[in-house]
């Protein structure tokens, strides 16, 4: 079996003109890589081109849950409620090794947007569009049990609160694992490689695209028989180079999020509150840290590298404030910030909080297939939906396809019988990993984030180079990352591979020389290159420090 490495993707290019395919999928985040593998999944030849790498756009900056969309009942988004929240136990059950329910508590006040009545009815109705199960069913507290769930809590104006299930994830990890299983299954896919123009019929019927080494800057034509739009906030970019759609549109929005000490925000457990302006923000722990956001604002800047700027800044510490006095928090207690470009579609008269996270799929006259707008969550279905499209085309050209089959197709590294049997596992691969020479806590670690996948990691260790600086739990999460995540640099390790970038900003400080010279030794790097590489991760340093901010 091929793996999914950047020896594979130099193979992958060497091969481009010469192997027709069925599908051809633009962009690398949780929807394309979605898409990529429910059509190989049916049997359809698969291919992924994504510019940056996979994931580095909205699909690793978002609040990072797998969530049902409770505050889409205020806008009487029912359907999207319903979908899903089917289907984040849909996730959970095929990675529960990136997917963990949470009890979320959701505080109401005299002034704020929910009330005792409001609450209740709308976390029953919730759960019954959801489907949740029993034991994850909403409950209802009085004012003196929220604060006894929650000291931090602001108590002035408390009314009461309800507690509901919401699923915590790695957003980018999530894009991963979904990517390396559309892999293992057969599909082809790249990362920095950039869609420059299309290829047609010359009764102007879409045939193929011309794709750029952003490497090597190698152009290579190749042919598909659908081609799909699903880069996300890029999609009217993509447009550009065919033709846009009269009528639609996408607004951008940013989402904004900020990282602190637990210490600094010591919260014992995720806290959905409103602000005065209507707005609703997370607050999250993670291990030793805790992050709040989102704002949510027009965006109309760079794509590639969203700012963050002192007045998002300023408005979620104001919000931490408000609601957790005693915590203290201000400006210089902020550790690391991330800032997504959420594509919505535009909806003339709605602010950023009021659009629909709904997804459409266009159509253009050239038959390019575009898919706009949802959400995380709802990765698969919208996958499953626009590869029941491809079929009916790929039909059309006597090419028949299956059945989706990904409803209960377990993600790479979710090979468990049960969701359940995850944390056993993660306990006795913990002790196992210790023989190695790793700590207990390592061991932890790597089989908490690695799932099923774990066994092949430690089956690294006589590869890994012991004369080098870095620790072995980092020679063999890093190894693994070159030859079965196809990560290229070192931002993609701290930042997609790992999370560390977000989430543990100093340890990426302490270690980034040594990775790199590990992945120059590793891939041959020339000095020039290897200056490139550090220059781009100490400017992702400085962007998530907020060391840029205006």
């Amino acid at each position: 079996m091929k793996q999914f490495s950047w020896q594979e993707r130099q193979r992958i290019l060497k091969q481009l003109p010469d192997e027709p395919y069925d599908v051809i999928i633009i962009g690398g985040g949780i929807t394309g890589v979605g898409i990529a593998l429910d059509a190989v999944s049916r049997g359809a030849k698969t291919l992924v081109v994504e510019m940056q790498d996979f994931g580095a756009g909205t699909s690793s900056r978002s609040t990072k849950l797998v969530h049902g969309g409770l505050r889409y009942l205020k806008q009487l988004e029912v359907k999207m409620v319903a979908d899903v929240g089917k289907e984040r136990a849909i996730v959970y059950e095929n990675a529960p090794h990136v997917t963990h329910p949470e009890w979320m508590l959701l505080p109401f006040y005299k002034s704020g947007t929910f009330g005792r009545f409001s609450t209740s009815l709308g976390l029953r109705v919730y759960d019954f569009l959801a489907g949740v199960k029993r034991s994850e069913r909403r409950k209802m507290l009085t004012r003196e049990e929220v604060l006894q769930h929650e000291p931090l809590l602001n108590g002035d104006g408390l009314i009461g609160g309800g507690e509901y299930v919401e699923y915590r994830t790695d957003d980018a990890r999530l894009t991963i694992e979904v990517a390396k299983k559309a892999a293992e299954l057969g599909a082809d896919l790249l990362n920095y490689a950039k869609v420059t123009g299309f290829l047609y019929k010359s009764a102007g019927t879409m045939t193929g695209i011309q794709v750029t080494d952003q490497l090597t800057g190698k152009l290579a034509e190749v042919h598909g028989e659908v081609i799909v739009n699903a880069s996300g906030p890029w999609v009217e970019r993509v447009l550009d180079l065919d033709k846009r759609i009269a009528g639609k549109k996408l607004q951008l929005t940013k989402g904004v999020h900020l990282v602190f000490d637990h210490k600094k925000l010591p919260l014992h457990q995720p806290i959905y509150f409103d602000t005065p302006d209507g707005r609703m923000i997370f607050a999250i722990p993670r291990n030793d840290k805790t992050y709040v956001g989102t704002t949510d604002t027009v965006f109309e800047e760079e794509l590639e590298n969203p700012g963050i700027t002192l007045e998002d800044k300023t408005y979620i510490v104001n919000a931490i404030a408000q609601m957790f006095p005693d915590a203290s928090v201000d400006m210089s207690d902020i550790e690391s910030t991330w800032a997504g470009v959420r594509p919505l579609i535009q909806q003339e008269g709605k602010g950023p909080s009021e659009i629909s996270r709904k997804d459409e799929i266009w159509e253009s006259t050239s038959g390019l297939l575009t898919i706009a707008g949802g959400k995380l969550t709802g990765y698969r279905k919208m996958a499953q939906t626009i590869t029941d499209k491809i079929a009916q085309r790929l039909g059309n050209a006597g090419v028949k396809l299956a059945p989706s089959i990904t409803k209960t197709l377990k993600l790479s590294g979710g090979d468990f019988n049960r969701a359940s049997d995850y944390h056993p596992f993660v306990e006795n691969r913990a002790r196992e990993l210790t023989k190695l020479g790793l700590t207990y806590q390592d061991g932890l670690n790597i089989a908490s984030q690695y799932g099923t996948n774990t066994d092949t990691i430690a089956g690294l260790v006589n590869k890994t180079s012991a004369s080098t600086k870095l620790p072995l739990a980092i020679r063999l999460t890093l190894q693994y990352a070159i030859d079965h995540e196809m990560a290229i640099t070192p931002a993609d390790y701290f930042i997609r591979r790992t999370g560390a970038l977000y989430f543990h900003i100093d340890w990426v400080r302490k270690w980034k020389t040594p990775v790199i010279e590990y992945m120059a030794e590793e891939m041959g790097w020339s000095n020039e290159h290897q200056i490139e590489v550090i220059r781009e991760l100490d400017e992702a340093i400085k962007t998530a420090a907020t060391e840029n901010v205006t």
